[in-house]
């Protein structure tokens, strides 16, 4: 029942006859072509940022421990043609940066390494300790002198909540302490430093890769393909997948699950030999597209068969004709039976690669990109105060 939507071409889905499955296909195939692909939204970083000097303190790595960053920090300017950054990894710097990152995960590990009060003597006080979570989810209790300083910093620092894992996989999320963080930085359209997993370009020069209207047809051995390093029975991925796989032939791989290891040649040359590629998502949020798309389908040239968000949400990144989306279909035998038509329909099956006349794929850098952007963001935001609230 979750994925009987009504389609952009009417209907409840598609008919079940190949005949009457292969005339709603092209017409939708056929309609895409006169989408005018200049209207994908614009990216917030698309002007020049102006050159004034700013300092951007990475609290801590992501995920990889608390020693310091293990490499240089990023040229901004030559990586993202962004000027007139200082990206700080020691924390004697505090009091330098203009803003400050925090990572969600590490956040939650480490309650109690956070940046001193700005202009408390001394930190001896257990009272003095910052309140990063609330009451309900253990926080840490705090009275008298404490409250006075509870979240002061350094005159004009903004602190940036980071996270790019959805609600559903983000732990403590609703027990963070409001008014903590002055911006938020993650993969939704709404924060106040927007970085997606990656995003579409215009192309400036046609002979950029991946060039042409698709990859080689010659390679694709297979049909549909699904790499999955978290296997979860309870998850809407996995179980969309036992009804689509009594239908179709999919190829899993992976660590955990029925998969199998992802062959030498790498997750892109193996994927690349498939016509179709699930780029399922581990739960469906707001704006939650992730490599799975740009990376894993896009880059290696297959066609994304996309659960996620609704259909109305990835077109705000992505042309409607450059997917197929599990909502269009009643349930997935019908998924399948069109899936079986694109595989013995060349012509069709080729229109889903027309998005790359026009358009490159970029995929974001983890975590430069951000370091960068959130450099970029202060270089072009005033200076109204602003506080995070829930």
């Amino acid at each position: 029942p979750g994925y009987r939507r009504r389609t952009r071409c009417g209907g409840w889905g598609l008919p079940r006859s190949v005949s009457s499955l292969a005339a709603v296909g092209l017409l939708c195939t056929a309609l895409t072509t006169f989408i005018c692909w200049g209207q994908l939204p614009p990216l917030p970083w698309a002007s020049p940022a102006p050159q004034r000097l700013v300092g951007v303190l990475l609290w801590w790595e992501p995920f990889r421990g608390r020693g310091g960053y293990p490499k240089s920090p990023p040229d901004c300017s030559l990586r993202f043609n962004i000027s007139g950054c200082r990206l700080l990894t020691d924390r004697a710097a505090y009091g330098e940066a203009q803003a400050v990152l925090f990572h969600h995960r590490d956040l939650v590990k480490e309650l109690h390494d956070w940046p001193p009060p700005w202009g408390a003597r001394e930190r001896t006080d257990k009272a003095l300790v910052l309140r990063v979570f609330d009451d309900q989810e253990g926080a840490v209790t705090l009275t008298g002198k404490a409250l006075e300083t509870v979240g002061s910093r350094p005159p004009g620092q903004r602190w940036v909540w980071m996270n790019f894992e959805s609600p559903s996989h983000t732990p403590g999320l609703r027990g963070l302490a409001k008014d903590l963080f002055n911006w938020t930085l993650s993969y939704r359209t709404d924060s106040d430093v927007f970085v997606p997993y990656g995003f579409l370009y215009s192309r400036s020069d046609p002979t950029e890769q991946p060039s042409g209207l698709g990859p080689q047809l010659a390679r694709k051995r297979g049909l549909v393909a699904w790499v999955v390093s978290n296997w979860n029975e309870h998850q809407a991925r996995v179980r969309y997948y036992h009804q689509l796989s009594r239908h179709v032939s999919v190829d899993v791989f992976g660590r955990t699950g029925p998969g199998r290891p992802v062959p030498a040649i790498g997750l892109l040359h193996t994927v690349a030999r498939y016509k179709f590629y699930l780029a399922f998502e581990n739960s469906r949020h707001v704006d939650y597209i992730t490599e799975k798309l740009w990376r894993n389908a896009f880059l290696a040239g297959a066609v994304p068969v996309v659960l996620g968000p609704d259909r109305a949400n990835y077109e705000r990144f992505v042309p409607r004709g450059a997917f197929i989306h599990v909502d269009d279909f009643p349930n997935a035998a019908s998924l399948a039976a069109y899936l079986l038509f694109l595989d013995r329909n060349v012509s069709v099956y080729r229109r889903y690669f027309r998005w790359r006349r026009s358009f490159a794929v970029h995929i974001t850098s983890f975590w430069d990109e951000q370091w960068c952007r959130t450099c970029q963001a202060v270089q072009t935001s005033g200076d109204q105060p602003k506080s995070i609230h829930n």
